[in-house]
């Protein structure tokens, strides 16, 4: 299992940094925190730096749609790369009248598409609703993750909004492959990860940040709360704990929440990170 250390001044570097070191994405690491540094929640910005240890999840991919995501690298585009079989000879000499054709055809340069892509990502028309306040929590979070799925070649509209208690919901809806909620929702819960913490960047107060895609937080929460029911009629039959598969935390509340009013068993929590799983006992 491969752990390295990562420092950097704030810890949005410092897990990035560490993440091009392993070669890995961040649905494939568990990430423990040092030293936050000095200031702010995350420790982003102070006199000290944050330090986070990054560690290899066992049976995790070296190759991943984020394994190549750099916040401040090249754009990766459909058309980057043209076979030579396709590059057509100029012509010496060229009737006038096929001068704009020839505009048309012409090759564009690395630099032409990095500037389109980088003009499409900010367009408001490629978001479906409202484009929110670039400096208000919704606005950060909504122009990050346009950059991020920008860079990761995925098209998806994203709409972000504040509820009623101040926290930021995001919603991205165009992914059909499922690339941008991965194994289990890892790649999800890493993209909000990355979103909370660029959000909250240098502020006092803390801003949750929730992320869903194709409505999957809701389909996952109802497949976990039949999986906890079931768990707990074997648990009545046999007489016997059960023990489940390893989850992060966001699951094993959905867990525990699902089985609370349950008359028969109770729920508790073993393990260690990110191997720590709910387990069910008869009360």
């Amino acid at each position: 299992m491969r752990s390295i250390e990562s420092s950097a001044k704030t810890m949005e570097e410092a897990v990035t940094q560490g993440l091009e070191k392993l070669n890995v994405s961040l649905g494939d690491v568990s990430i423990d925190i040092i030293d936050e540094g000095s200031k702010g929640l995350f420790g982003l910005i102070g006199g000290k730096p944050a330090r986070v240890r990054l560690t290899v999840k066992d049976g995790a991919e070296d190759q991943d749609i984020l394994a190549s995501l750099s916040l401040g690298g090249e754009a990766p585009t459909k058309t980057k790369q043209k076979s030579k079989l396709e590059a057509k000879p100029a012509r010496q000499e060229k009737p006038k009248s096929n001068e704009k054709q020839e505009r048309q055809n012409a090759p564009v340069s690395r630099k032409d598409k990095s500037d389109k892509a980088e003009t499409a990502a900010s367009a408001p028309k490629s978001i479906q609703g409202k484009l929110q306040d670039a400096q208000s929590a919704a606005g950060k979070a909504q122009r990050f993750l346009m950059e991020v799925t920008r860079r990761m070649g995925v098209e998806v509209s994203v709409n972000a909004a504040v509820d009623s208690e101040g926290n930021v919901r995001v919603d991205m809806h165009g992914d059909t492959l499922g690339i941008l909620i991965g194994r289990r929702g890892e790649t999800l819960d890493a993209l909000q990860y990355l979103t909370s913490l660029s959000v909250n960047r240098g502020q006092d107060d803390y801003t949750r940040v929730t992320i869903d895609t194709e409505n999957y937080r809701a389909k996952r929460e109802e497949a976990l709360t039949r999986l906890a029911n079931r768990m707990a009629n074997r648990a009545v039959k046999t007489g016997r704990k059960v023990v489940l598969e390893p989850m992060n935390p966001y699951e094993r509340r959905i867990l525990h929440s699902a089985l609370q009013q349950n008359d028969a068993v109770t729920t508790h929590s073993e393990g260690d990170e990110p191997n720590r799983h709910v387990v069910i006992t008869l009360k």
